[in-house]
């Protein structure tokens, strides 16, 4: 089942204690997911989604590339897939990929 929503804005919450760095994702006007980022080389949690909001797990080094992409591209969409190739993450159009561009 494939899920996507869009993002109006977001929230970065870089705290100093040992919660770990995130991004909360936006959508009219709701919180509709997390992006949490775990330190590099450790095992990632896998992606869930609870009451309808998603968490997907990054390592902390993906940090310049999701804000860059929150920043710069528009529109942009939270995308939640079990059957696709590109599963959880965000991405520039709401079309699932074509089958001959899937890896």
């Amino acid at each position: 089942m494939s899920s996507h929503q869009k993002i109006d804005e977001y929230i970065v919450v870089y705290s100093s204690n040992a919660i770990p760095p995130r991004i909360l994702l936006k959508g009219a006007g709701k919180i509709i997911g997390h992006l949490v980022f775990k330190p590099n080389g450790k095992t990632l949690p896998p992606n869930s989604k609870s009451g309808g909001v998603m968490t997907l797990y990054y390592h902390l080094d993906d940090f310049h590339n999701a804000i860059d992409l929150l920043r710069n591209e528009k529109p942009l969409y939270l995308l939640g897939s079990s059957n696709s190739a590109y599963g959880w993450g965000i991405q520039t159009v709401t079309e699932e990929i074509g089958e001959e561009e899937k890896v």
